[in-house]
């Protein structure tokens, strides 16, 4: 297909508002290390002289006043479930099929918000899909298509597109083949479990690294202690380690140990090297001293998977 390029002032008021809230998200998700708070969705960004919201945190379907009533939805939300209650929404981060299952709001088909998602579908334009992490945290998924809707299961099927994100598009730029949309929707969830997992590990750690206590979660990850392709590699918080990126880097690298008893072991031949503050502070004086551990024993470092892990570290 041979693609139509436009500029700009040629693109209709839909298409100027939709890359405008994309980049406004790309900034966003660039400022917060890959994901997107709620205050920050709600005050939004401006649009020829507007402000326009990211999302309606009272309802799971957004579309801003400039679109119409007849206009396509901006963004949709699945909302991460409060303790000890259901989400409001059953949605499945991908199915089998490659998409993602995103559900009606209530059980009308005609509901104005199910309408605009449907018709956002009808006129092709990309959406933003904003998933819940954690309560206030979300990541956010776009450009996004509707690719399918199903209105005796009330479902909507939606597709990714990892690839598109040129700041000026035309409509042919957000359509992709099936291995496209599988590769772009598999993409996506991997990124969705681990952020996952790294909110819920930065979080038990109360944002600190577990060995030097560095307090900026913007550099924090966090770490496995058995990768994802082994079987019990779960993404759980046991068997996590909230780590800075330089500690993180180290554990991966079997220059720091961690052993069962939760201390900390520098590889012998980076413990004999001088070369400068950072190896001395940053890794040699950590040398033997304790790990910081969540204030719930339940989320601590589960120790086999620590022996097993340190015996690697033995080995190298």
């Amino acid at each position: 297909m041979r693609r139509r390029w436009h500029s700009v002032d040629s693109l209709d008021l839909d298409w100027r508002l939709r890359l405008a809230a994309f980049d406004a998200l790309r900034q966003l998700r660039d400022a917060g290390g890959g994901v997107v708070r709620l205050a920050d969705l709600e005050r939004g960004f401006t649009f020829e002289g507007e402000r326009i919201p990211l999302i309606n945190a009272r309802r799971g379907i957004w579309r801003p006043r400039q679109l119409g009533s007849d206009g396509a939805a901006l963004s949709v939300v699945t909302t991460p479930p409060k303790r000890g209650k259901a989400a409001p929404y059953d949605d499945q981060v991908g199915s089998d099929d490659g998409w993602f299952v995103y559900r009606y709001e209530g059980d009308d088909p005609n509901l104005w918000t199910n309408r605009a998602v449907r018709r956002a579908m009808e006129l092709r334009r990309p959406l933003v899909y904003l998933y819940g992490l954690e309560a206030g945290l979300y990541d956010a998924i776009f450009p996004c298509y509707v690719a399918h809707d199903d209105p005796r299961d009330l479902t909507f099927f939606l597709e990714p597109d990892v690839s598109a994100a040129r700041p000026i598009v035309s409509e042919e730029d957000f359509l992709g083949s099936a291995p496209r949309r599988a590769y772009a929707t598999t993409t996506v969830k991997v990124r969705l479990h681990q952020r996952r997992f790294r909110e819920l590990v930065v979080r038990a750690y109360r944002e600190r690294c577990a060995v030097c206590r560095l307090r900026h979660p913007e550099l924090l990850d966090g770490a496995h202690i058995l990768p994802d392709r082994d079987e019990r590699g779960r993404p759980e918080v046991p068997n996590g380690l909230s780590l800075c990126k330089i500690h993180h880097g180290a554990f991966d690298a079997e220059i720091l140990g961690i052993d069962p008893d939760y201390r900390i072991h520098i590889r012998r031949d980076v413990l004999e090297e001088h070369d400068g503050p950072m190896l001395l502070h940053g890794l040699q004086e950590m040398d033997r001293q304790p790990i910081v551990l969540p204030s719930r024993e339940a989320l601590w470092p589960n120790r086999e998977y620590l022996e097993e892990r340190f015996e690697r570290w033995r080995a190298a």
